[in-house]
């Protein structure tokens, strides 16, 4: 009997709400449903939005995963309340950016452990992201958040990795994959990834440059992704998931030289994806090594 094969990791490609910022016709900005329809037949298999943009009726009617995005502001009654509306929203994963740029990490380590029991109670599958002006601004406040957690809790703190913002804090020049990743270990237990692209002055550059092609930063960025990607697959087990939100958002990140931000997006979803696909390629379940080939005499 034949022996069946594993079942391969997974990604969810999830677009945010925020590429669609603005956009609409002559009567005004598109609806979160009529973003939502766009995002689908673009492609994407999610979406990124948060509690308050969108119903429970239509995270439901879109056909889409919500990865959904909150704050988190204390590890008293917050943690609860906010994670119970995320589920009762359909939420298949919750990003939470947490706290403050100068929040000290034993408070921090208080809240995310709050913020963890409520997941656990909730059963509900969430990480704590590194982002500017929250407790993991930097790269050493965000792995001693993870240090503190995990001296407490004995297990590893699942974080959302949006590397830009520690590649702009540490202005680093290309490639960038060996100074970003310090704890490899953190980022195979996660499974979000916030795929904007970046360099080490901005965080976020476009994709396409003129004539449509891909711009000489973007290139840059999509090796680093592309490491991301193979690096976590090291450590997948079968039919695991990978949340990648490839976001080109509005608001300061967006300067008013860039492309069209829809269309940009779409641009790193293809790119992403064929990076997936390469590494895939590679993919064996963990502790099983790929057989030698034979050869022939």
């Amino acid at each position: 009997m034949a022996k069946e094969k594993p079942e391969k990791p997974k990604l969810i490609q999830a677009c945010s709400l925020g590429s669609l910022m603005g956009y609409g016709d002559k009567k005004g900005e598109w609806t979160a449903v009529q973003k939502l329809k766009r995002i689908k037949n673009a492609g994407f298999e999610g979406f990124v939005g948060r509690v308050h943009l969108v119903t429970k009726e239509e995270v439901a009617d879109s056909g889409l995963v919500f990865a959904c995005t909150t704050d988190m502001g204390n590890g008293k009654t917050e943690p609860m309340r906010k994670l119970k509306r995320c589920k009762a929203w359909g939420a298949r994963v919750v990003n939470v950016q947490m706290l403050d740029h100068d929040t000290l990490t034993p408070e921090a380590v208080r809240v995310a452990r709050a913020v963890m029991a409520a997941a656990d109670d909730l059963e509900l599958d969430v990480s704590i992201e590194v982002h500017r002006d929250t407790c993991t601004e930097t790269p050493e406040k965000a792995y001693a958040l993870a240090a503190g957690f995990e001296k407490a809790e004995k297990r590893p703190l699942k974080m959302t990795w949006d590397f830009s913002h520690p590649a702009v804090i540490k202005h680093l020049n290309p490639p960038f994959y060996n100074r970003l990743i310090e704890r490899p270990d953190l980022v195979q237990y996660a499974n979000q990834f916030h795929f904007r692209p970046f360099n080490g002055q901005h965080a976020q550059v476009p994709a396409l440059g003129r004539g449509g092609k891909l711009t000489p930063e973007f290139i840059d960025w999509l090796e680093f992704a592309e490491k991301c990607l193979g690096l976590w697959l090291k450590a997948a087990t079968p039919g695991r998931e990978l949340f990648v939100c490839p976001e080109q958002i509005a608001g300061a990140y967006f300067l008013s030289v860039f492309g069209d931000r829809f269309t940009d997006t779409k641009a790193v979803r293809r790119e992403v994806d064929k990076a997936w696909k390469r590494q895939l390629k590679k993919w064996r379940p963990p502790g099983q090594a790929k057989a030698a080939p034979i050869k022939r005499r």
